[in-house]
């Protein structure tokens, strides 16, 4: 099992504050550090304010050297598909071939609102996530020398020359959710992983098995996709530890254990196996509070090498 740390900055988060947990994180042994694609806070200020994922992971490819880097999950609504392309292939050349990309649709109404981004209806915005995954993971795989077309409902792409390259051969896709229907289908079609964020054993097992039965409807092997959980983490040397952290994020201890990573290192382990049994390779720990690297250092020191 691989446990990965996964940042919130739109809750109040510097650059400065993500390299530091970025490069702690490398130091300690995490698989990766990812971080959201928000542009607001949710229940603060997120004071000094947001930053953006590509720019910021821009940054941090070029302070760290071995550490996987990408979003959970890049908005649909965003940006464009063809320079996401380019500002992801960029980002992997920075980063010397580190880079993934979790892609979704996108969710958060007041964000659009407040940035002047167009949210359209949820039938749409899918529709627009399924022609952004076609077009930047063909941009990406068509050979140079050759074109790239793409002719759709929402975005039409016309002979392109399909650069930059990334560094990797393939930049890993993710895509992830809890939708029934389309989020195993695209998953299917697309997805390198599939991630099912904050999910508790029997609804991850459940999705879990949308996906695979859309694998191999689709003749894929669901052998051949990465699978992963996104879980909120909140770990203690003692009870009165765990209940410091879990203070510090506003959380109740209670809550914390029944839906994150959260308890005594033991029950920390424990948890994450349960995960483990279902078929989830990664789990990515949401950390809160970003300015408690001591935090990663008890997990990576009392949980990491107990999985």
């Amino acid at each position: 099992m691989e446990l990965r740390v996964f940042t919130e900055p739109q809750q109040g988060a510097t650059y400065d504050d993500l390299v530091a947990v970025a490069q702690e994180a490398e130091a300690l042994g995490f698989g990766a550090f990812f971080r959201s694609d928000h542009y607001l806070g949710m229940g603060t200020e997120g004071l000094p304010g947001p930053s953006d994922a590509w720019v910021t992971l821009a940054g941090i490819a070029r302070e760290t050297r071995a550490i996987r880097l990408g979003t959970l999950m890049t908005s649909a609504t965003f940006r464009l598909p063809g320079p996401l392309a380019i500002s992801v292939a960029n980002v992997d050349q920075m980063s010397g071939g580190r880079v993934e990309l979790g892609l979704g649709a996108g969710w958060f109404t007041q964000e659009h609102s407040a940035y002047g981004i167009p949210f359209p209806d949820a039938g749409e915005r899918f529709d627009r996530l399924e022609e952004q995954l076609a077009i930047v993971t063909g941009l990406w795989s068509t050979p140079p020398g050759k074109r790239f077309t793409h002719e759709g409902a929402h975005y039409t792409v016309t002979d392109s020359p399909a650069l930059p390259k990334p560094t990797q051969e393939r930049i890993p896709v993710l895509v992830g959710g809890h939708g029934k229907r389309r989020t195993p289908e695209l998953a299917a079609r697309f997805a390198d992983e599939f991630n099912m964020p904050f999910s508790s054993v029997e609804d991850t097992r459940v999705q879990f098995a949308r996906v695979r039965e859309a694998c191999e409807r689709s003749g894929r092997e669901p052998g051949s996709m990465a699978w992963s959980n996104a879980l909120v983490v909140c770990v203690g040397a003692d009870e009165a530890e765990v209940g410091r952290r879990a203070a510090a994020i506003g959380r109740e201890k209670d809550e914390l254990r029944e839906n994150g990573v959260a308890g005594t290192p033991e029950e920390a382990v424990e948890k994450i196996r349960r995960y483990g049994d279902l078929g989830a390779e990664r789990i990515y720990l949401q950390v809160l509070d970003l300015a408690d690297l001591d935090h990663l250092r008890l997990i990576a020191r009392d949980v990491m090498p107990h999985l």
